[in-house]
């Protein structure tokens, strides 16, 4: 096992993350001497530029023929930049997890009508794989994030045939775009979790309040303060989607913070104005899976780290195929690495059991 000065300079781990349309409130460093609204913006600054390190990661990857993704470097703005072997195969690893929740729940009952939620969405391209992947699949997606995300995204889908041709009408130099398959949504998360009655509660089109609906949220709601991340799946699972509508979470997030690996992930992170507030909030498997279960979950909530998941999740076959594509001497590290983040989704079957059985035989040590 690597000393702890020995661990990978952390700040390379960034390009994993995702940038969001929410972002905490907490107590964070601003500039010397700036106003509390000049700090807040400061860190959500922060947390948006974290989007292209992500977008810089999927092109790395798919480049390197981890991921299939023609879409991935159509978002990047930045040059591509290879990234560690290490880095590569967190980013795999994830991508896949992710992947295979969100297939199996589009594949159980595939002719009835389906709805994602994807939180602080940034350049993520899931949307335009799904469409190649399931064409009939009765989808609507959706997309919710800070404008200056939203804005990027929509000129990226104008400017490249491969992306705007999938869609209609795309407008020009909007925030928003609306459709009856794809929707993105410029909007502060935060806004919902102040929304107390009908006439605060920002609008959110074409979400279907009745329909089996996935929520995601990759390295998003982590950014927050754990009372508004309850307000913000609380608004959803009862103002948004009406019980008793089928309902699902998955996220990724890292967990384990107290250790060397933890305490220099966090330390590194604040240089730069970001702060994981869920981090430190639940910092084990185990409170993951209470904290979905609090939020509603009941049917079940399970987790498990990216270590257990690429053991257990990944085929021998697919795990050879990764391996040969570069050379990776860092196994200990790797293992650390993958420790320290996990993936984790709970569900409430409402009028439907689509869930429970779309998802009954995903590898888990917890039953939930």
């Amino acid at each position: 096992m690597a000393s702890s000065n020995e661990i990978p300079n952390l700040k390379t781990l960034l390009g994993t993350r995702r940038g969001g349309g929410l972002r905490g409130r907490g107590r964070g460093r601003g500039a010397i001497g700036s106003s509390p609204e000049e700090s807040e913006q400061i860190r959500d600054d922060a947390v948006k530029g974290t989007d292209q390190d992500a977008a810089g990661s999927r092109v790395s990857c798919v480049e390197l023929g981890y991921l299939h993704d023609p879409y991935a470097k159509l978002f990047a703005t930045q040059p591509a930049t290879r990234r560690l072997p290490l880095l590569n195969r967190g980013t795999y690893v994830r991508t896949t997890a992710i992947d295979q929740l969100v297939s199996k729940f589009l594949l159980t009952y595939p002719t009835s009508a389906k709805q994602i939620i994807s939180l602080g969405a940034g350049t993520d391209t899931r949307f335009f794989r799904l469409l190649d992947l399931y064409p009939n699949t009765r989808l609507v997606y959706h997309e919710i994030d800070f404008p200056t995300n939203t804005v990027a995204k929509i000129a990226s889908i104008q400017k490249h045939p491969l992306l705007h041709r999938k869609l209609l009408d795309i407008p020009t130099n909007s925030t928003s775009y609306h459709s009856e398959t794809y929707n993105i949504h410029a909007l502060d998360l935060r806004s919902l979790a102040a929304a107390s009655d009908e006439t605060t509660r920002p609008d959110i089109p074409n979400l279907d309040p009745t329909v089996p609906t996935l929520i995601l949220s990759e390295m998003c709601l982590v950014y927050l303060q754990p009372s508004f991340v309850q307000a913000i799946v609380s608004s959803l699972l009862t103002h948004y989607l009406q019980p008793p509508t089928p309902a699902s979470i998955v996220l990724y997030e890292p967990i384990l913070p107290q250790d060397a690996f933890g305490r220099t992930m966090i330390s590194n992170l604040r240089s730069r104005n970001i702060h994981l507030h869920t981090l430190t909030a639940f910092p084990e498997l185990g409170d993951q899976r209470a904290r979905l279960k609090g939020y509603g979950f009941d049917e079940a909530s399970k987790a498990e780290d990216t270590s257990y998941i690429w053991r257990r999740w990944i085929s021998d076959e697919e795990k050879e195929r990764v391996g040969s594509l570069e050379f990776l001497d860092e196994l200990e590290e790797l293992e650390l690495l993958l420790r320290h983040y996990c993936i984790a989704w709970g569900w409430r079957n409402g009028t439907s059991d689509v869930f429970s059985k779309a998802w009954a035989h995903v590898d888990a040590q917890d039953a939930g």
